[in-house]
């Protein structure tokens, strides 16, 4: 059964789109991407919460404002800090390499 992985960064401009295209030709992994901001290109919602089997984010203050606008969808769901700073740009091969180096052990 896939697993259903969510990235989140701040605007969902650079990091958690690249993450999602990637990991979205991952075999056994639905991913999808959103941002905590409400400039967000997506904003993430309790519906994407709640549909995460896994949710990955790029920074600890992501963590922090997703339990602090959505407790009750993230209850007894793990959010894994990938601390990833936005230094990246979207695909920056530097950005691929670091997300396959970490999170494939987080999603497995």
């Amino acid at each position: 059964m896939p697993r259903n992985a969510l990235f989140i960064c701040s605007r969902n401009q650079w990091r958690s789109p690249t993450a999602e295209q990637v990991f979205r030709r991952w075999p056994g992994v639905n991913a999808r991407s959103a941002g905590t901001s409400p400039n967000a290109r997506r904003t993430v919602t309790a519906d994407d919460l709640r549909w995460a089997d896994v949710i990955l984010v790029m920074e600890p203050k992501h963590r922090r404002q997703l339990i602090a606008r959505f407790s009750r969808p993230l209850l007894k769901k793990a959010v894994h800090v990938l601390d990833i700073p936005d230094d990246y740009r979207y695909m920056d091969p530097d950005l691929v390499e670091l997300l396959e180096d970490v999170v494939p052990p987080l999603i497995e």
